[in-house]
């Protein structure tokens, strides 16, 4: 067919490449993770995520604000709990005034039209840094499931919208959603971390919540036993049709970049809209290597964001949500 067909003509130009553009970033398309702290007046930049910040629930309002105006809708809360805080059970997750429920009050009390998602898992609160309860070197997975129900509950009563289990735990969206129900919030959605894996890609992220597993005797080293191996890619599928199963509104695969090909996979099998996290280390990769002018950032940054919708999410949890809505 050649000369007949030349595929260049629809490239010639940047009109002609926007118009038949298939794949089109929006500020609707994201999640804007936030980390809150205790305190008044703070905006701390996290050391190994440049630009990226914890902030007071005072600076937390501003934020808001800001992200509005920029049309970006949701954000997803993550809370740095104080060490003395901290237990083998997350109790201090249940705190009906806890610094996740003050956050999440004070989103609705700044933006009501802000859809909020709060993160649901131990390990902030935990002084093992585990998502699940630690007992004789094992994570135990049915006690674990009623706290992060309870935490659910707790989240939904200061008014969440979705809650989004990180956990791994088998069977809790099952159990926090069966917990919803009977407390009166048939409304209250659930985002599931459905295929969540066991990276090395969260080292920031866990720089800035200080929820790391910590390195002591008959404390798993790491979270292999519940997050999902790499390797594994029908696995995923499966874990995420269960999640799905047992009432999750939205499935989620994390991280982003590595995985583009469970998220295809898994947009092809189910009917639910699907979430990509692109994680801290993801992040901070780009980052770093700008500042050492090995690439350049913005064009990097669109060029990841990109191929995770092109992959088939709907939803995509970014650190680069402002950034990328800036150049919009």
């Amino acid at each position: 067919m050649y000369p007949l067909i030349r595929n260049r003509r629809l490239r010639t130009s940047d009109a002609i490449r926007h118009l038949v553009r298939e794949t089109i970033i929006t500020p609707s398309d994201f999640l804007v993770p936030i980390f809150i702290v205790e305190g008044k007046g703070v905006k701390e930049e996290i050391a190994s995520m440049p630009n990226y910040y914890r902030m007071s629930l005072d600076v937390l309002e501003k934020e808001v604000k800001e992200l509005w105006q920029m049309g970006l809708c949701a954000v997803l809360l993550f809370v740095k709990v104080d060490d003395q805080l901290k237990d083998n059970k997350g109790t201090e997750a249940l705190n009906p005034d806890g610094l996740m429920q003050r956050a999440i009050k004070t989103v609705k009390n700044t933006c009501p039209e802000m859809l909020v998602m709060t993160d649901v898992a131990l390990d902030p609160f935990s002084s093992y840094g585990h998502d699940g309860i630690v007992a004789e070197g094992q994570i135990l997975n049915d006690e674990t499931c009623e706290i992060l129900a309870e935490m659910s509950v707790s989240h939904a009563s200061a008014g969440a919208d979705f809650v989004a289990p990180s956990d791994m735990m088998d069977g809790r969206i099952l159990t926090i959603r069966e917990a919803l129900e009977d407390e009166g919030f048939q409304d209250t959605g659930i985002m599931s971390y459905s295929a969540k894996y066991a990276s090395a890609f969260y080292g920031p992220f866990r720089d800035a919540l200080d929820s790391a597993p910590v390195d002591i005797k008959d404390v798993p080293k790491d979270k292999k036993t519940y997050q999902m191996d790499s390797a594994n890619r029908f696995e995923a599928i499966k874990e995420t049709q269960q999640d799905i199963d047992e009432g999750a509104d939205i499935v989620m695969v994390k991280p982003g970049l590595c995985y583009l090909d469970i998220v295809r996979e898994i947009k092809n099998e189910v009917d639910v809209p699907v979430a990509v996290y692109q994680v801290s280390g993801e992040y901070a990769m780009v980052k770093a290597a700008a500042e050492k002018g090995w690439l350049d950032h913005d064009s990097v940054m669109m060029e990841q964001l990109i191929a995770i919708k092109r992959a088939g999410a709907n939803i995509i949890a970014s650190y680069f949500a402002k950034d990328a809505v800036k150049l919009m």
